[in-house]
């Protein structure tokens, strides 16, 4: 008869702890979800400063130490990438096929552009490429990009 019961007490508690494992598993995927959904977002507020040449809009969405790998091979910070953007003039600046891959407190979100326009040394562009962000949460929550490369799609 104990032997009964404690399998019974056994067989409860396993079919208890399922839900709430599964619970949390999908807590956390709707977690990924959000945070995924909220840097499209920023990605979106980034592409749209860029086509309305608005550095000021930019700005806020880098961190203080951003670094840029341009799809030439040349670094910029964050100041340049500002003043860039101020002088740049696009007919087309769309961004597409965004990816986001969650690690913790920093995500990659990748996607490819498609630029058409006057880039901000004066020089035309029409161009496709393939870009990679680096995004961490910083103090408060907030999401800002560290790091940022492009390259071309041949």
């Amino acid at each position: 008869m104990r032997r009964l019961f404690f399998m019974a007490a056994v067989l409860t508690m396993s079919l208890a702890i399922a839900p709430a494992q599964d619970a949390g598993k999908a807590k956390s995927a709707g977690s990924a979800g959000s945070v995924a959904q909220a840097l499209m977002d920023l990605e979106n507020q980034w592409a749209k400063a860029s086509k309305e040449s608005n550095g000021d809009a930019l700005a806020p969405l880098l961190a203080g130490n951003f670094v840029s790998l341009d799809s030439d091979g040349s670094l910029s910070d964050k100041a340049a990438l500002i003043a860039r953007t101020k002088k740049a003039k696009w007919t087309t600046n769309e961004i597409s096929d965004m990816k986001v891959t969650v690690h913790g407190d920093s995500a990659i979100v990748t996607g490819s552009w498609i630029g058409k326009g006057t880039d901000g040394a004066g020089k035309p562009v029409n161009a496709k490429e393939r870009w990679a962000d680096t995004w961490v949460k910083a103090a408060g929550g907030k999401w800002v990009c560290v790091a940022s490369a492009s390259a071309p799609i041949k």
